[in-house]
């Protein structure tokens, strides 16, 4: 599913994949990163997503950590592999100490908690960024 930006303002868009099974959480977390002018793809499951990859560059990953099929840590571990360079932020609704570590030493950016809250997601956007979000 695809959401693009209305107008492209001064800065140029960067590219977010969303990651997630619930297609409400994938949809709602699309749309707000589309208002903040981001250029949003989503897909439902990690094999979708290194699929889609191998077509398409991003600037930024956002999955969810609790995914049938391949979860969220075996996604991250997968990108390690064949995406080293990626920024990834990996969200849950069940979070632990175990795969919160886990996840930040295989390199997530960031780790948070469901639901997003919107402030939270704006000041990561913009250390990952380094540049104002609106």
């Amino acid at each position: 599913m695809r959401y693009s930006l209305k107008s492209c303002v001064a800065k140029q868009a960067k590219r977010i994949l969303v990651v997630d099974d619930e297609e409400n959480a994938r949809i709602g977390l699309s749309r707000l990163l589309a208002q903040e002018g981001f250029l949003v793809e989503s897909v439902a499951n990690g094999y979708e997503a290194l699929d889609y990859l191998r077509q398409q560059d991003v600037n930024l990953i956002v999955t969810d950590i609790n995914m049938p099929e391949m979860n969220g840590i075996a996604f991250l571990r997968e990108l390690n592999k064949h995406f080293p360079k990626s920024n990834v932020i990996m969200i849950t609704a069940y979070g632990g100490v175990e795969s919160y570590i886990e996840a930040m030493n295989l390199g997530a950016f960031e780790y948070i908690n469901k639901p997003v809250k919107i402030d939270e997601l704006k000041s990561i956007l913009k250390k990952i960024f380094k540049e104002t979000t609106h």
